[in-house]
């Protein structure tokens, strides 16, 4: 199988994440600061070397403020549940994925005001229009790093500088860029960075989290056993431990520190590059196949490796299941769960074909699928 669904969830993992999680099932399987056997005591010093890792990655200043969660969505919940209430105002983008939107539309039948700010053709963001639509209500400003559907790099360090001239907390989420693009939340002023564990961080499902900065003060979204002040019938005050409750993923964050580690050791740049070659290479492949678009900016670094494109006379979900069944090779056709964006790059309501390298894609995958697309592009003649 030639696999380009890395937006959804990468593979193949690191061999160490394999490895990692393995290792904790068989020699590390305690339950995290519950006890103070030998068990428990390994299983805590993999959350805090998963914690430390994270730091480390975005340049965070205490790993105390890596909270884990089970994915981005859970984390970007925890966010905007815990940070949000009535009378508040929003200022979002219309390339947010149903992560940002759902909870957002919920939150608007509980008195959230929410401003969708729109992007253009190529789901590129303009800071001025965020600026533009800052009220003296205005609680955050909440960016998508990069589109799920088309890859589009929004230019998160400007509207940070916005963020931060008006006052107001700035949320990045980092679905599509943790891992695979360098991300330093101290520079960019970012305020809380949401990102999950199983896409360019190799980790595995059910792993992601949040990053919380100092200005940030998110109420706990549960409730429960921490390991810490069990006497109190309230929850810690103090993070991680207020945003987390009961028994971690232990085993998965296991594999996501790992997952980290081999990022820091390849770097985030190395690993950028590769990427942007083979989206370089699949998005100038696909271009001149007759009846063909594709969606975004055409300039490599203006995207990440992901490249959305429609074929005339066919949908996308028969081309999605033709390039299984006929070629092996797997990608995403449809919605993407982001039917903001695809308004906003007119393919509404049929949506795309999604096609996602990652790092361990090749140039040999990108020529195969860019063959089988044109194969399939003359059947229609």
């Amino acid at each position: 199988m030639i696999y380009l669904d890395n937006a959804a969830t990468s593979y193949p993992k690191p061999q160490a994440v394999y490895d990692a999680m393995d290792d904790f099932l068989r020699n590390r399987a305690g339950n995290p600061g519950r006890s103070g056997h030998g068990l428990a005591v390994a299983a805590q010093s993999v959350i805090d070397d998963g914690r430390r890792q994270l730091a480390a990655l975005f340049n965070a200043p205490d790993p105390r403020r890596i909270v884990f969660a089970l994915n981005a969505t859970d984390a970007i919940n925890i966010a905007l549940k815990g940070l949000l209430r009535a009378g508040d105002h929003v200022v979002a983008t219309s390339m947010e994925h149903n992560a940002v939107v759902r909870p957002l539309t919920r939150l608007q039948r509980e008195g959230v005001e929410v401003t969708w700010v729109q992007c253009d053709g190529t789901g590129l963001l303009d800071p001025a229009d965020v600026a533009r639509a800052i009220t003296p209500q205005t609680r955050l400003v909440l960016v998508n790093h990069a589109s799920n559907v088309c890859g589009t790099i929004q230019p998160i360090a400007e509207v940070a500088r916005v963020a931060a001239a008006r006052g107001v907390l700035f949320v990045v989420d980092a679905a599509q860029t943790a891992g695979c693009l360098p991300i330093n939340v101290q520079a960019l002023e970012v305020d809380v960075l949401a990102f999950p564990g199983h896409k360019s961080l190799f980790g595995p499902p059910g792993t992601g989290g949040l990053y919380v900065g100092t200005r940030a003060n998110i109420g706990s979204f549960r409730e429960g056993g921490t390991g810490s002040a069990s006497e109190s019938p309230e929850h810690p005050l103090e993070l991680p431990e207020r945003l987390e409750a009961g028994t971690l993923n232990s085993a998965g964050i296991a594999g996501l520190a790992a997952g980290v580690a081999f990022i820091r050791e390849a770097g985030t740049e190395a690993i950028r590059a590769h990427e942007e070659r083979l989206g370089e290479l699949l998005w100038s492949g696909l271009s001149d196949i007759p009846g063909l678009r594709l969606y975004g900016p055409t300039a490599t670094t203006a995207r990440t490796s992901v490249v959305s494109f429609t074929l005339e006379a066919w949908e996308p979900t028969e081309i999605g299941a033709i390039l299984d069944s006929s070629f092996g090779i797997a990608v995403r056709p449809g919605l993407h769960c982001a039917p903001l964006a695809h308004r906003t790059l007119g393919t509404m309501p049929q949506g795309t074909v999604r096609m996602s390298c990652g790092y361990f894609t090749t140039e040999a995958d990108i020529e195969a699928a860019v063959a089988a697309v044109r194969q399939i592009a003359r059947a229609t003649v």
